[in-house]
């Protein structure tokens, strides 16, 4: 019950640590999918030497283990890193580092199977219209749009689930780094079960509206209808 409170009253606490975490995951994904959608267009339409070896590699990589990037990132980022001069770790930013890195292979990945796909039905219309390489993909990155739609949306589940890598990176500070996934972790080993479930249910809630997002943009009853 008080967990149901806390969502109906919209918690302040509950509220922000639930922007934060849109904000983190939304801004990694778009950026993972400005990476990733032209990345697997080229891999569907350009051939080339070890081509096959680099799918390979992109396909092994979205199953990145979370806490190995964190630390990857960590060890970047910290005082003794590279990019230790910039001050990244323990913000908001770093998080979304983390996510990118852990986002971008899977929605490259999906989508070089749905243009390769795409790429094999309009080879020969595109080829015979004398096209360049960039006009190929991007027309073949607009006809599969909604498919790539459900690869972003596939993404951004990923990413707000996440927790191993945004912990590390992000410190889990009140007010500055906190997110769901961590939140509830914290809670939890507080004893702080209205909360925790809260975001629990919050979390929860996303997820599901993601998966609602996917069926109504996919059109897979419509579509079935015919």
């Amino acid at each position: 019950m008080q967990a149901a409170w806390l969502i109906l009253t919209l918690d302040a606490e509950l509220i922000e640590i639930t922007l934060r975490s849109l904000q983190v995951t939304v801004t990694a994904v778009v950026i993972s999918a400005a990476i990733g959608l032209p990345l697997g267009a080229w891999l569907a339409v350009n051939r080339f030497a070890f081509r096959r070896h680099v799918i390979a590699v992109l396909n092994a990589l979205m199953g990145l283990p979370p806490v190995v990037v964190g630390l990857i990132v960590y060890v970047m980022l910290s005082r003794s890193g590279p990019f230790g001069v910039f001050g990244l770790l323990f913000t908001p930013t770093a998080m979304i580092i983390a996510q990118i890195i852990i986002v971008t292979p899977l929605i490259a990945s999906i989508a070089h199977q749905v243009i390769r796909d795409l790429w094999s039905e309009y080879h020969d219309l595109l080829i015979s219209l004398n096209t360049t390489k960039t006009q190929r993909i991007k027309t073949l990155l607009w006809d599969g749009r909604r498919a790539l739609l459900t690869a972003c949306l596939a993404g951004f589940g990923r990413g707000i689930g996440e927790v191993g890598a945004i912990m590390i990176v992000g410190g889990n500070i009140d007010n500055v780094t906190r997110v769901l996934t961590t939140a509830i972790a914290l809670e939890t080993g507080k004893g702080n079960f209205a909360l925790a479930l809260g975001l629990g249910f919050v979390l929860i809630g996303l997820a599901i509206a993601v998966n609602v997002l996917i069926h109504n943009l996919s059109r897979t009853e419509r579509s079935s209808q015919w």
